[in-house]
């Protein structure tokens, strides 16, 4: 029987005129039979650290108040096997030039979130997306991403993305946890150190994976994968 996984996946910094240099997109994913289970642990450490089940784990909301809670979550997604996690870094986003290659700038967003997510994806299962997008215009994106992906595979039935959807964060998560790593990893890259409970997650995290958390990994990485995208890797 074919193997149906989840694929959560979140972004940081993504807007073109945003002064940011750094873009990081990051994806989780589990098998979807173990999703209900995960989802389940992460809402009962927050009752551990007596945070209501409305309270939304984010990157922008760590603090020294709260560290040990988000510790707490790093820790358990190292632990638990069925959780993996890959980041797409975009350095000196300022210096795109779009016009060169004939795109926009959501066009070459696209073109990122293929290159992150066709290292995840096996022809042999089949998947189900979840995308929090921050934007007007996301169905129309979803709709173009399941088809760059699915053509990519010579998926023209869609077997394999069973679907792709925008999600709420504040509903999944598994999807909180996923913008708590990837925002980790864009910390790591833009080089900050205005917050000591921020830089605590940034250590942790090398530590738990052996990773510095700015350079590419190996291609089949499974626990914490990275690619440092730069222009000239692809035709872009």
């Amino acid at each position: 029987m074919t193997q149906t996984f989840n694929i959560y996946c979140d972004e940081s910094c993504h807007l073109e005129k945003d002064h940011h240099e750094v873009m990081v997109l990051g994806a989780i994913w589990c098998p979807l039979d173990s999703s209900k289970e995960i989802n389940s642990r992460l809402r009962e450490i927050k009752d551990r650290h007596d945070l209501g089940p409305n309270f939304e784990l984010k990157w922008t909301k760590v603090s020294p108040a709260k560290l040990q809670y988000y510790i707490e979550v790093m820790d358990y997604f190292f632990d638990v096997n069925e959780l993996h996690f890959r980041a797409l870094i975009a350095p000196d986003k300022y210096k795109l030039q779009h016009g060169l290659f004939d795109q926009t700038h959501d066009e070459w967003h696209y073109k990122m979130y293929f290159e992150m997510l066709k290292a995840i994806l096996d022809p042999e299962a089949k998947y189900r997306i979840y995308l929090d997008l921050k934007d007007t215009r996301g169905g129309a994106k979803v709709a173009k991403l399941r088809d760059i992906l699915s053509s990519n595979m010579y998926d023209f039935s869609y077997k394999i993305i069973d679907w792709i959807q925008i999600a709420r964060s504040n509903e999944i998560e598994v999807l909180q946890l996923c913008d708590l790593l990837t925002g980790t990893i864009s910390y790591a890259n833009r080089g900050l150190s205005t917050s000591a409970a921020k830089l605590e997650l940034v250590n942790r995290m090398r530590a738990r994976s052996g990773y510095d958390l700015t350079r590419s990994t190996l291609y089949r990485e499974r626990k914490v994968n990275i690619f440092r995208w730069r222009p000239s890797e692809i035709n872009a």
